[in-house]
């Protein structure tokens, strides 16, 4: 059965009711669906709802993600709540009827860029090429598994505790205890999960955070870090997994002097900039759009937290060397201090390890 594209998302006013209807009727009986992610907490947990929802609707539904797991503490999550999933490259040869997205957008990824999709699911801000027969786009929302739990409650189906505890970590890591950007619908879908969830899991997936392979990276880390004025910046250079920066800049944020947290790194040719903000004033997904779009970046993220990424050939032609590029960075930083903070002095200065 054919079904015409949405290239808008559901518009606020449409109750949850008909967002319910018209995902069931998106897919029949006969068809075998894959639900495409980048396994994170909340992607997989939304994956997991999105499965549970077409539970003994589909002949089968498979999870499929795209990146590399090795963050220490999802891979805790795969391993106590049984995650069955496996890893995709391109969507050639998969014997599978429809495709779905959920926590994220084709055009995040380039192999799938141009692939059309059934169903997307996501709360990231909304991407033009962004088209599928059944688009569900919540920017506000502080984590995507917050839309899939009313989807649950919608079509009363009441998680299990595997589901529950799932979804409450997808909360609770998205909006990083409601530190980041969210909605009264988070806090309410946290609270409606809090009954069902298994939180002696929910303790050991969270104190599952660090390897000792992770240590080198803190003690470099520690070593490279500058100050710019409330701004703590670091390039780690060369990482084995993107995840790393992510870390990093977390864990600067614990610093009592820090407004924002900047961590630089490379990864599969592409240098990644990671950004954190704690400040009011600031926006982090519109500033890593000002400071890295100009350069050839791919940019955005929320209020709090984002993401930007720039091909390093393009990168290279505009410097000679790895030295001169991060010189670059820098100078651009204190530039943007010098024009945002409160003392105007973009001060910078390396701690000492």
């Amino acid at each position: 059965m054919a079904h015409s594209v949405m290239e808008h998302p559901f518009s606020k006013s449409t109750s949850q009711t008909e967002r319910c209807q018209k995902l069931l009727e998106t897919v029949s009986s006969d068809d075998s669906l894959g639900i495409v992610i980048n396994a994170d907490p909340d992607a997989m947990a939304s994956a997991l709802a999105l499965k549970r929802l077409f539970w003994r609707k589909l002949r089968k539904v498979e999870i499929l993600h795209v990146n590399a797991i090795d963050r220490p503490d999802n891979l805790a999550m795969i391993r106590l709540l049984n995650i069955k999933q496996r890893r995709i490259r391109s969507m050639r040869g998969r014997k599978l009827t429809k495709w779905a997205m959920v926590d994220s957008q084709p055009s995040h990824y380039p192999p799938f860029k141009n692939h059309p999709f059934d169903i997307i699911i996501d709360h990231h801000p909304i991407d033009p090429t962004s088209k599928a027969a059944f688009l569900d786009i919540r920017e506000n929302y502080g984590a995507n598994a917050t839309i899939m739990c009313e989807y649950l409650k919608s079509m009363k189906v009441v998680p299990s505790a595997r589901l529950a505890t799932a979804l409450f970590y997808g909360i609770k890591t998205d909006t990083d205890n409601f530190v980041r950007d969210s909605l009264p619908n988070d806090v309410n879908a946290f609270k409606y999960l809090y009954q069902f969830a298994n939180m002696n899991t929910i303790k050991k997936i969270e104190s599952s955070e660090l390897s000792r392979h992770a240590l080198d990276d803190f003690r470099g880390a520690i070593e490279g870090l500058v100050f710019v004025d409330n701004m703590a910046y670091v390039n780690m250079g060369q990482v084995d997994n993107p995840d790393t920066l992510v870390i990093i800049a977390d864990f600067f944020m614990k610093l009592a002097e820090t407004e924002w947290s900047i961590v630089a790194g490379v990864y599969d040719n592409k240098l990644i900039f990671i950004l954190r903000n704690a400040g009011f004033r600031g926006n982090a997904g519109k500033t890593a759009k000002k400071l890295f779009e100009p350069w050839g970046a791919s940019a955005g993220g929320h209020r709090s937290a984002a993401r930007a990424e720039i091909p390093l050939q393009l990168m290279e032609s505009k410097t000679g060397n790895g030295s001169d590029l991060s010189k670059m960075i820098l100078e651009k930083l204190k530039n943007f201090q010098r024009k945002h903070s409160p003392s105007g002095s973009g001060a910078s200065k390396r701690s000492k390890s």
